[in-house]
């Protein structure tokens, strides 16, 4: 529609009113290529993610959690280099963190690699694995650090050890770990010259944990730093 307007006498000035529904049209009709071609990757990226998901992550877990399986039965059995490398017939932990990493049971072959790596003394390879460990969120971390604990003093870091086992003494309501793990960090700190926080770790042993296995032997310790009550 046009409407003529007069801005001065003698001169007519036509303007053309316009509907912003058209300009959005007309805008689209000049760019509709490009965004139909965005919109075509979007979609295209997010089937392409669950189709990964179903075609190649999900099989490669269901592989992975098979595999492990069998280094867990291994483990079980105290076959320790078995479980770590395998029967030349089914992959060992080591084998499984390389075939099938980012998956569930290759994080959780690490736990099981770096606990026999302590319980064959390897400190070193012990922390290594442990430390590639992911359990955060779960109750396994506490055992995790636990075990960390005990194989950074095997490789004489005691203040690591002490970290790590506080660090698994965390869970209050563990009536079983945390005891053990107060108890290993009090010697710890008797060996580190800090007989104050050795006896805050066994008074806790005493007065939150008294059902406990160390709670047994906590006057003893107690009383052998000097604290009588």
């Amino acid at each position: 529609m046009a409407n003529t307007t007069r801005n001065k006498p003698g001169v007519e000035r036509i303007t053309t009113e316009t509907n912003p529904l058209d300009n959005l049209q007309v805008t689209y009709e000049k760019n509709k290529s490009r965004i139909n071609t965005g919109l075509f990757v979007v979609l295209a990226v997010i089937l392409g993610f669950f189709a990964y998901r179903q075609f190649v992550v999900q099989p490669k877990q269901n592989k992975a959690n098979n595999a492990i399986s069998f280094a867990q039965t291994f483990f079980q059995a105290d076959s320790l280099n078995k479980a770590l490398n395998g029967d030349g017939q089914h992959d060992g932990f080591l084998r499984i963190i390389k075939k099938y990493d980012g998956t569930k049971a290759a994080n959780l072959a690490n736990y099981y690699a770096g606990i026999c790596y302590l319980q064959m003394n390897d400190a070193q390879n012990a922390i290594k694995y442990l430390k590639e460990f992911d359990a955060e969120g779960t109750n396994v971390q506490y055992a995790a650090n636990g075990a960390l604990g005990d194989a950074y003093m095997e490789s004489g870091n005691v203040k690591e050890g002490i970290e790590h086992y506080n660090k698994a003494a965390g869970n209050k309501d563990d009536n079983l770990l945390t005891p053990l793990y107060l108890y290993r960090a009090g010697l710890a700190y008797e060996m580190n010259n800090q007989p104050d926080k050795a006896k805050d770790a066994y008074k806790r042993i005493r007065d939150e944990y008294p059902q406990s296995q160390q709670a047994r032997d906590m006057d003893k310790h107690l009383a052998r730093l000097g604290v009588i009550d």
